[in-house]
């Protein structure tokens, strides 16, 4: 993922409304759907532009710009309508709004959503801070997942302040339509705070896009008896709030009532809506109790602004209820057509949503154990929480987004950017995990990969599903955008300068990562998917080797690196996933970059065994030749072996004498004092142990041993929190790119490298061969390093952050960051 902007990358911006804008404009172009429509068109250009005697040079513009916005013609990975409730009604319902606390939606384009908002009343002097989306800044946390099975239940422990909420929630199959589900949502008091004095208000809201009926029943005092609704995805429905009880004893508890029922404002302004109108003071008189005054919605049901009939315009409604700490609310969501099926049904509410709660939490235990064994591998009770957080704040952060990308095509050519409108991609669906549900709640595809090495081994189906809505972004060159921002919600979180895609950049492979795993251990559901997928695979992996070419057979370089600008210390390669990680100092057409070749090699070698398993007998004569040479060492050396370094590197233009100094007014900018000439470049860290982290090396190399000096000495790489990303030795070691630029992939620890480097190292340890001893011993020092690591900054601050630092191993970056820190996980499960 292009983590080097997520800085800039804040939480609020105008990038739905931008986006608009440029649509509505006309600057936009507007992505082709059918390839058959697509290549029509497409020869009736060519025939037209040689008629006229038009440049081929415009002719090949065009028709690159056309098939970069056109979906690939290959039969898809899933089967038709895999996400609707008649084929899998397990997932059709879900949390799949990860940058909402609490939130939930079906896999329809058109959903139904239902979301949680709340603000303490009185707290502060003004209107009550409201919760709603997830944020870095708003003083919300710690706050994750005890418990998510990815499926049908989940617990989630939220601490704001002088409050604890609790928001649980269970799916019960049935009908034909997702079945039924029910919320708990239980607020306490904790510190030193009296709970008596504590007045909170919960916003329980519905929300529809203009395609369904609500109808809600209205009670007394503002109350909702209950909303009945019918959509065509989900039929007759009815939604009940039930009032709210002591979590202690299940007596009931005084609510005060507010409501309100308004046109959709569009999904970003949910949260503005709702704070423009708690512009009302009510009174809150529980019995036996003094009153207490709170800002509320309007009292009555009363349809603002429009009639509720207005074509597409969609409805917003929301019920607040208002009541003094402790308490519990449930919400119940009953499918017509699963109490056609059975009359009998108990509402999912009351001590049934109890005993499914501990039932299901129970189930989840026991899986758990099943499947990773942390117990019976003897760690410890800490440990084995911190596992169960780890996957269930993954299968948490899962979501469905549905929408329109933007594109750059691929010029084709290098060097400045020329003017060109994006286009828009076809409208498409993406299920996948999120990296993070405070800063990065949408898809980065090099992430993906690591996230489905987890996900897999606790639910191969999901995993399934992740991959083949990923593999249906392929576009008609076989390219994958590396960052998905799909609909409004998405786009509202990104600067409308981060939202275009280009065509021509690629991202590491690392979905073939899961696809490996897949392959060795032979799942029969697991091969029928990928015999679907193959196509798509191939295409992808085709499109990578082909693009990404470098200058010198099987060399490749990362396309889209940085220009060498005046303010910037070394240009960064946000393809590549290492964003800051130094580079050759002057980018060029020349370069050399290790670990791209690297992630090719690997393609290569899985997607030959792949072919050769399914009986692909053409493919696997062009791969399996191609992943010989692309492992062969002899070649690995002759283009990226640094004798001088004793390592592998990168090879291009560059200098060491490089610096960022002050100059008035500009600031800093960069000072070259020695030109740059062709040579390896001296970057010692992760790039440099790319062959061995993805095992390209064999057991008896000579290249073994160098490498793990580098990485078990303290000078470079070695630190007692995990491997470094940058040699302390480096002369970028924790140098800032600019002069707001800080350092990213310049020595802080990351999990997903260090779980690369366990693996490597537990493989190697385990094959006969000189390094043999060396790599065991290694292995159980690093691992004893990042778990400790990991587990002493989660009791500390209940997070998973996004990096560590490798001087003292506090948590740095984001937080929550639920993506690929999850891998901590498998790591305490030696599962490689």
């Amino acid at each position: 993922m292009a983590r080097g902007e997520r800085r800039r990358r804040a939480a609020t911006s105008d990038g739905s409304r931008a986006t608009e804008r440029v649509v509505r404009s006309g600057s936009v172009r507007r992505g082709g759907g059918a390839p058959g429509a697509a290549g029509g068109a497409a020869l009736a250009v060519v025939v037209l532009a040689l008629a006229l005697g038009l440049s081929g040079r415009w002719l090949l513009a065009w028709y690159s710009a056309r098939r970069a916005v056109t979906l690939h013609p290959a039969p898809p990975a899933l089967h038709p309508n895999s996400s609707s409730p008649a084929v899998a009604p397990d997932l059709f319902w879900g949390t799949y709004r990860p940058h909402v606390y609490f939130g939930m939606r079906t896999r329809s384009p058109h959903s139904l959503l239902t979301g949680l908002m709340w603000a303490q009343q009185g707290a502060t002097a003004g209107p009550p801070k409201l919760r709603h989306t997830c944020e870095q800044g708003d003083g919300v946390g710690p706050y994750g997942w005890e418990f998510h099975d990815g499926l049908s239940f989940g617990r989630q422990h939220i601490q704001d302040g002088a409050l604890k909420l609790t928001t649980e929630f269970v799916k019960r199959p049935g009908g034909q339509h997702g079945g039924d589900w029910s919320w708990r949502v239980t607020v306490e008091s904790q510190g030193s705070d009296s709970s008596a004095s504590l007045l909170v208000s919960l916003f329980f809201y519905v929300v529809t896009d203009g395609k369904e009926v609500l109808m809600p029943e209205i009670g007394a005092k503002g109350q909702l008896k209950f909303i009945s609704g019918h959509t065509n995805d989900l039929g007759d429905f009815r939604l009940t709030l039930l009032s709210p009880t002591s979590p202690v004893d299940s007596a009931p508890k005084h609510g005060s009532y507010n409501v309100f029922w308004s046109p959709n404002p569009g999904l970003p302004l949910l949260t503005d809506m709702v704070k423009s109108h708690l512009n009302s003071w009510f009174q809150h008189r529980a019995p036996g109790t003094n009153p207490q005054r709170y800002l509320g919605l309007p009292g009555s049901l009363k349809w603002e602004d429009q009639g509720p009939n207005v074509q597409g315009q969609g409805q917003f409604l929301v019920q607040q209820v208002t009541v003094q700490v402790p308490f519990s609310v449930e919400l119940v969501f009953e499918s017509g057509s699963a109490r056609v099926r059975s009359q009998a049904l108990e509402q999912l509410s009351g001590s049934w949503l109890t005993q499914a709660l501990e039932s299901h939490a129970t189930a989840f235990r026991e899986h758990f154990e099943k499947t990773f064994q942390l117990k019976r591998k003897g760690l410890s009770p800490e440990e084995q929480v911190l596992g169960q957080a780890a996957l269930s704040g993954l299968l948490g952060g899962i979501g469905y987004f549905y929408g329109q990308g933007l594109v750059l095509p691929d010029p084709g050519v290098e060097g400045p950017e020329q003017k060109v409108d994006p286009a828009l991609f076809p409208p498409v669906p993406l299920f996948t995990a999120v990296p993070s549900r405070s800063f990065f709640p949408r898809g980065f595809l090099w992430d993906e990969g690591f996230h489905q090495l987890l996900v897999q081994r606790w639910n191969p189906q999901l995993t399934r599903e992740a991959l083949g809505h990923w593999l249906g972004l392929l576009n008609a060159d076989g390219w994958i955008g590396r960052e998905q921002v799909l609909g409004d919600e998405a786009r509202a979180r990104v600067p409308p300068e981060f939202l275009v895609q280009r065509a021509a950049h690629a991202n590491p492979p690392t979905l073939l990562l899961p696809v490996a795993h897949m392959l060795e251990h032979g799942d029969p559901a697991d091969m029928a998917f990928l015999r679907r997928a193959f196509p798509r695979l191939h295409a992808w992996f085709s499109w990578l080797h082909q693009s990404q070419a470098g200058p010198l057979p099987l060399s490749f370089r990362w396309r889209g690196r940085d220009p060498a600008l005046p303010h910037l210390l070394n240009p960064k390669t946000l393809p590549s996933g290492l964003d800051d990680y130094p580079r050759a100092s002057h980018p060029s057409t020349a370069e050399r970059h290790l670990d791209l070749r690297c992630w090719v090699a690997l393609g290569a070698r899985v997607l030959a065994r792949l072919a050769e398993q399914l009986g692909e007998t053409e493919a696997a004569a062009d791969l399996s030749p191609l992943a010989s040479a692309l492992e062969a060492e002899a070649s690995l050396d002759e283009l990226h072996w640094a004798p001088e370094l004793r390592v592998f590197a990168d090879f291009g233009n560059h200098t060491r004498a490089v610096q960022l100094k002050h100059r008035p007014p500009q600031g800093l900018v960069r000072v070259v004092s020695r030109q740059p000439r062709m040579q390896y470049v001296d970057a010692l860290g992760y790039v440099s142990l790319f062959p061995f982290l993805l095992r390209l090396l064999g057991p008896g190399s000579p290249r073994l041993g160098p490498l793990l000096d580098v990485l078990a000495d303290s000078r470079h790489l070695w630190s007692p929190f995990g491997l470094r990303s940058l040699a302390a030795s480096s002369s970028f070691y924790s140098q800032h790119n600019s002069e707001h630029d800080p350092p990213y992939w310049r020595g802080a620890v990351w999990l997903n490298i260090n779980y690369l480097a366990l693996g490597a190292l537990h493989h190697y340890g385990n094959l006969e061969g000189p390094s043999q001893a060396r790599a065991a011993k290694l292995y159980r020092e690093l691992r004893a390093n990042v778990l400790r690591n990991v587990r002493q900054q989660y009791q500390a601050t209940g997070f998973l952050w996004e990096q560590y630092s490798d001087r003292d191993g506090h948590g740095m970056g984001c937080r929550p960051f639920q993506g690929w820190t999850s891998l901590v996980l498998l790591i305490m499960a030696e599962d490689y």
